[in-house]
């Protein structure tokens, strides 16, 4: 299944916009949208197999929505945008998630995008297409802020 998103965040209106371009299900929700995620219904085989994984092995997208959010509030925090920690904390966050999901076991590769913007009233705008086994297979994008920093944060797993 191919996949394209579009986020777009207007700072100031509060307006929050998300174009599936497809409409295909899709596991990606923007963190202070209105809208559920959308998960693809996968049906088990006869052994009780999704895309031969069991149910167990598979990824959700509460567990990476919970590790993101507490990975970005470890390494930001309540702290002010200062543009000379900004590769620091991206460095930090990108090796927290990935350490935290490597550690859940699972038969999974994951690429793991983070990017920090000072809150300056403009908007932040985001895309992202992926083509992938979609019973099995996902991303889900999470956004962060405090008073100073706004942060889009996507975390891909694919079987392996």
């Amino acid at each position: 299944t191919k996949k394209t998103s579009t986020w777009t965040i207007e700072k100031g209106s509060g307006n929050k916009k998300h174009e599936d371009i497809d409409r295909a299900p899709t596991q990606i929700r923007l963190h202070e949208s209105s809208a559920p995620a959308t998960m693809v219904a996968a049906v088990p085989d006869e052994d009780g197999l999704i895309s031969g994984l069991s149910e167990d092995q598979l990824v959700t997208v509460d567990e990476i929505d919970t590790l993101i959010k507490e990975e970005i509030k470890k390494v930001v925090g309540e702290s002010a945008f200062m543009h000379t920690k900004v590769n620091q904390w991206t460095s930090n966050a990108v090796e927290g998630c990935l350490k935290r999901l490597a550690a859940l076991n699972k038969p999974f590769k994951f690429v793991c995008t983070v990017n920090f913007v000072q809150k300056a009233g403009a908007g932040m705008h985001t895309a992202s297409t992926a083509l992938w086994d979609s019973k099995v297979d996902g991303k889900h994008t999470v956004q962060w802020e405090n008073n100073t920093i706004q942060c889009i944060t996507t975390v891909y797993w694919l079987a392996i």
